[in-house]
């Protein structure tokens, strides 16, 4: 099940950059454009692949369940992790405009790290459903029973994401003054 995991990691990121390269290199819009339409199809063959090995009678580990969770983050983040290589290689390789980062300060990053505690929230939700679906459908609670740290596992995700946002809301940054260093001056 690793292997296969890393195999879609692997997968995904030789989509995306054939599907760039299509696009933006090779000036074929509508052969990048079917490409990166073609990522979620990773997510599925490995998805597929833990419901077969579970329900041919493997006893479920950590894999399986690294697995959901694969699936789970590359649904929530899939879109914009495709908009940020999107964004790159159009400036890049055609002349695109500069892509814009995340904002580091203030309200504005408050914002954004919000925006990515619900991402998490929701890659979080789609690993538990799945982990859940996956139980249902092994149909044998004992050999699925190894799945079930995975509940808690994605609450501590989603805490931890919780934690990050509230200290941006709570402590926003603020860009240093001109003129002040980091640390102040020691006396000697």
């Amino acid at each position: 099940m690793v292997s296969l995991i890393l195999a879609g990691e692997a997968g995904f990121w030789v989509v995306l950059a054939a599907g760039l390269l299509a696009r933006y290199v090779l000036r074929l819009r509508r052969t990048g454009l079917v490409l990166l339409a073609l990522l979620p199809v990773v997510d599925l063959v490995i998805l597929g692949a833990t419901v077969a090995d579970l329900r041919g009678g493997a006893v479920a580990d950590t894999t399986h369940g690294l697995a959901a969770a694969y699936v789970g983050f590359s649904l929530a983040y899939g879109h914009r992790m495709v908009r940020w290589a999107d964004s790159r290689a159009a400036y890049r390789l055609a002349g695109g405009p500069k892509p814009v980062g995340a904002p580091k300060y203030g309200a504005p990053r408050a914002r954004y790290e919000w925006g990515v505690f619900l991402l998490t929230l929701l890659a979080s939700a789609v690993t538990v459903a799945l982990i859940a679906a996956v139980q249902w459908l092994a149909g044998d609670p004992a050999r699925t029973a190894a799945l079930d740290s995975w509940y808690p596992r994605m609450a501590v995700v989603v805490g931890i994401n919780l934690v990050i946002a509230a200290s941006y809301t709570l402590f926003p940054k603020q860009p240093r003054q001109p003129g002040r260093s980091e640390r102040p001056d020691r006396a000697e």
